[in-house]
């Protein structure tokens, strides 16, 4: 199987060389995934870091009994649906499983915990979510890092970010930030009100790079632009998240692998001006965000 993608955009994932794998897989008999099942099994049980992972990502413990339950459907039942991405990578697992096995999925941003064990590609962070089971999904668009050649002194002493305001949280900071001095902050949203004055054009990663901060705010479930926003040698802040991917977001330490904010941003102007004055502590962090991000580059390990 082909690893990795092509890139026309450095900074991006190629969408069409994305489907073009996908449907290599698809077309792949099941069996010549089924053979190498047993072997990477043997291979993962002796990588006591990577168990951590596995065991973070699927935190069941106990035998359920699905088969009473409309919930789960046979691998056999899997059929292509509107959100392809997700479709085919969920897909490039399950062929290396019996086709009579059952299973539970769920597509899209979800931020509430299941009451089957579900795979699914984002969970709440806080309180039990055992049954969130997580999976690598819509890995096009979340899983991108880039090649930072700007050091951290080489950029722009101000915040940027760059989303769609259609939560409530973010049409609120957005409102309160837009016109500060340190930022540049815009909304890029597509529809609704767009007659707005944070309303602004889409900046591409490479012209984000540009800055020394980038903020990561939470969506409808995690930021999107964490993954490589934390491979870049800018500095990230964000609150604590409160959702969670394969990326996991749960583990990052405030202040160690990211700068925490408080949920109302009120401390940015503070945390501006004291990692402006203190690179030596900016690099640090950037450094440890670097360590976080390396567990994902491994395409054994995160294929």
């Amino acid at each position: 199987m082909i690893k990795k993608y092509i890139r026309i955009d450095k900074n991006k994932n190629s969408k069409p060389f994305f489907y073009a794998k996908s449907i290599v897989n698809f077309l792949t008999p099941s069996f010549l995934f089924q053979r190498k099942l047993l072997l990477a099994l043997e291979e993962a049980s002796k990588d006591e870091k990577l168990l951590e992972r596995l065991n973070y990502y699927n935190k069941c413990k106990k035998t359920i009994n699905f088969h009473d339950s409309g919930d789960f459907k046979s691998i056999t039942e899997f059929k292509k649906e509107k959100k392809k991405t997700y479709y085919f990578d969920l897909l490039q697992y399950l062929k290396y499983f019996d086709k009579n096995l059952k299973i539970s999925y769920l597509f899209g941003d979800i931020t509430h915990v299941p009451e089957v064990p579900t795979l699914l590609k984002s969970r709440p962070i806080n309180g039990d979510n055992t049954n969130s089971v997580l999976m690598k999904l819509n890995s096009v668009r979340h899983y991108v890092f880039v090649d930072d050649k700007l050091q951290f002194e080489e950029k722009l002493d101000k915040v940027v970010w760059r989303g769609k305001c259609y939560t409530p949280h973010r049409i609120e900071f957005i409102k309160k930030f837009y016109k500060h001095p340190h930022c540049d902050f815009g909304q890029t949203n597509t529809k609704g009100d767009l007659n707005v004055p944070w309303q602004k054009k889409k900046l591409s990663l490479s012209q984000q790079l540009k800055y020394k901060f980038i903020l990561a705010i939470e969506g409808n479930d995690v930021a999107s632009n964490l993954k490589w926003a934390m491979s870049s040698n800018s500095l990230v802040f964000m609150t604590k998240p409160k959702y969670e991917t394969w990326f996991m977001e749960g583990l990052l330490k405030p202040d160690y692998d990211y700068v925490l904010l408080k949920d109302n941003y009120s401390d940015l102007d503070e945390k501006i001006e004291f990692y402006l004055k203190h690179t030596d502590k900016a690099k640090e962090i950037i450094a440890n965000a670097h360590q976080h991000v390396e567990i994902f580059k491994d395409p054994k390990k995160n294929f």
